[in-house]
């Protein structure tokens, strides 16, 4: 078997460059294929939808703004072992971690927090392949509408664990709704 007829993919084609005849070379036909695409769009029906009047459904599989989550102590779920900024196939995740001082208990659950946890949202592709790394369930991706906002600054774009984490309030009622179950 040599290196030219083996294909990965399955869709190797073998190219010729036979000579084109003399209708092939006046590209009338390829013309006339691209008006008969164009006038059959002209007659089907518009996906455009009136906005503020009429919302469209999201997908299932929407994937909104990163969050960082918290137990139902209020204390960070994250215990810095990179797994998520190594899945990241963008490596728009970048973190530092460091070891917990006895005064943070309240703070972290582990011995080992992060530190600096930072998510370029310019790099990021929103895969969720750091959602689905993670050990702790620590980091997730919501459901939210709201992204990330514009702004002329790079620096604006690198999400710290100040946009980041789950606001506390949120955190205790989402202990409180699994209790509640």
């Amino acid at each position: 078997m040599s290196i030219e007829s083996i294909s990965l993919s399955g869709r190797k084609k073998v190219v010729s460059n036979k000579e084109m005849s003399f209708l092939e070379r006046m590209y009338l036909l390829a013309i006339v294929k691209g008006m008969i695409i164009t006038i059959k769009h002209l007659f089907t029906r518009k996906v455009t939808i009136l906005y503020p009047e009429q919302v469209r459904e999201m997908s299932p599989v929407y994937r909104g703004q990163h969050q960082l989550k918290r137990d139902e102590l209020g204390r960070e779920n994250c215990t810095a072992c990179g797994l998520c900024a190594l899945s990241c196939p963008a490596e728009a995740i970048t973190m530092k971690a460091e070891e917990r001082k006895p005064d943070e208990k309240h703070l972290y659950r582990e011995e080992k927090y992060a530190s600096i946890y930072e998510i370029n949202m310019l790099r990021c592709i929103f895969c969720g392949l750091c959602e689905e790394a993670c050990p702790k369930d620590a980091i997730y991706l919501t459901t939210s509408k709201l992204l990330v906002p514009s702004s002329y600054d790079r620096e604006d774009f690198i999400f710290g664990k100040d946009k980041l984490v789950m606001p506390l309030d949120i955190a205790m009622k989402n202990a409180q709704l699994k209790n509640a179950k």
